[in-house]
């Protein structure tokens, strides 16, 4: 299946090469690694932070704030990262966030040891600033090539996500009893480490390479002399349109589910252990598609595959109002996580081509943090709705956001229709 293109050029109509470039895919996979030790680490501080807040807190009703606080502090640092990164380089910036993780672990274990809830929270402040550099990751990735290869330095580093739902779950289990006298405190040493690691893989592994910065031929200077457009001159683009609207509803609509899933699970009289097993499959979901998705894009075209990421979800939301049942929940999920892949993919690609290169930040930052704004919001509120209105009204809720989604897809692969077709 093709579908019809129009912006950007093409590699060739850039001056850039048309296979992808070494530095490039090697980047992609060390970018992939640092992901890996990313999301083990969060997962880890996302599990355990409420009950280790719950056990420091002063006053029991400030037991979710260090939890809160992740989400907070990624949700303000993300706008400011996306320009520091490109001031500075990817590389510092990358390594900077690092940083501010290891820096959080370690603040949070002696947080744990000494009873301090106040320096917990600014711990997992810490810990929500690596967040928002390394939500930045796959966007460097499919910076370096030229359009034919940004899906598939997209989804080479998501393929990282799959050692966190292997080994983040089981990290956490093991390392929360290593020091008997303060309970949780190894948790947070291990983050500590994977923070640390990320540091040590993008210092002698990672080299910033930007294609963009070097014009090679007239046409590639003249992108890169443009004026930079207006941000609601951005914003108003099909492309930039179909590309937000995949990213936050895909995003949003899995926070909701994924949030509330455990909880319904147990209302439903299954046990904790059950929750947790839903949601490791979800996370295998969510990441192990990684795997192929670029070949399925090369194949069939971005509009297709975030088609299909709806489809799923929708799929998702059918399943989990048309059964109760454990194996129901299972594959309720599973589906939601391939579907956020799936939008969220496609959605990263799509971003990737509405800005020029004077743009990038601009752009980048303000996707990225409305991205986080609307899963803020779902995670907060996704507990409270459950509990008023029940598992099957939540899922009704998520149709006019896939709705929404859909139309802006199709909206964009309509604008596309005039021109001369290419494979996406």
């Amino acid at each position: 299946m093709r579908l019809p293109h129009r912006t950007p050029p093409d590699a060739s109509q850039l001056g850039l090469a048309e296979t992808e470039p070494p530095l490039a895919d090697r980047n992609a996979r060390v970018l992939a690694l640092c992901q890996g030790l990313f999301t083990c680490a969060i997962a880890i501080d996302l599990t355990l932070t409420a009950l280790t807040g719950y056990q420091l807190a002063p006053n029991k009703a400030l037991a979710t704030l260090p939890f809160a606080l992740i989400t907070v502090a990624g949700a303000v640092v993300t706008w400011f990262a996306a320009f520091l990164i490109q001031r500075r380089g990817r590389r510092f910036g990358f390594v900077l966030g690092a940083l501010a993780g290891t820096a959080g672990g370690a603040i949070s274990v002696w947080s744990v040891f000494h009873g301090q809830f106040w320096f917990f929270c600014l711990g997992t402040t810490g810990v929500g600033v690596f967040q928002a550099f390394a939500q930045y990751y796959r966007l460097a990735a499919a910076d370096a090539v030229a359009p034919a290869f940004k899906s598939r330095a997209v989804s080479t580093v998501l393929t990282g996500g799959v050692i966190a739902a292997v080994l983040g779950p089981a990290l956490a289990a093991w390392s929360k009893d290593l020091f008997p006298s303060a309970l949780f405190a190894g948790a947070y040493l291990m983050v500590a480490l994977l923070g640390l690691a990320s540091v040590l893989v993008l210092l002698l592994c990672y080299r910033d390479h930007a294609p963009d910065t070097h014009a090679n031929n007239a046409a590639e200077a003249a992108a890169l002399a443009a004026v930079p457009r207006s941000t609601g001159e951005i914003v108003r683009q099909p492309v930039f349109l179909a590309a937000l609207a995949n990213n936050v509803v895909g995003s949003m609509v899995m926070m909701f589910l994924m949030t509330a899933a455990p909880l319904a699970a147990v209302g439903c009289h299954y046990s904790i252990n059950d929750g947790a097993n839903i949601i490791q499959w979800h996370l295998v979901g969510m990441y192990a598609p990684s795997f192929f998705a670029a070949r399925l894009i090369k194949r069939y075209g971005l509009g297709a595959i975030a088609l299909s990421g709806a489809a799923l979800n929708l799929a998702c939301v059918v399943i989990s109002m048309a059964s109760s049942s454990l194996p129901g929940f299972y594959v309720a999920l599973l589906c939601l996580g391939v579907g956020w892949n799936f939008m969220f993919v496609a959605g990263t690609s799509l971003l990737a081509q509405s800005y020029r290169p004077a743009e990038r930040a601009r752009t980048q930052g303000l996707s990225e943090f409305l991205r986080y704004a609307a899963t803020a919001v779902a995670t907060l509120v996704a507990g409270p709705l459950l509990d008023r209105y029940g598992w099957s009204a939540l899922n009704v809720a998520m149709l006019p956001l896939l709705l929404v989604a859909t139309l802006l897809s199709l909206y964009w692969m309509r604008s596309m229709a005039p021109a001369v077709p290419v494979r996406a």
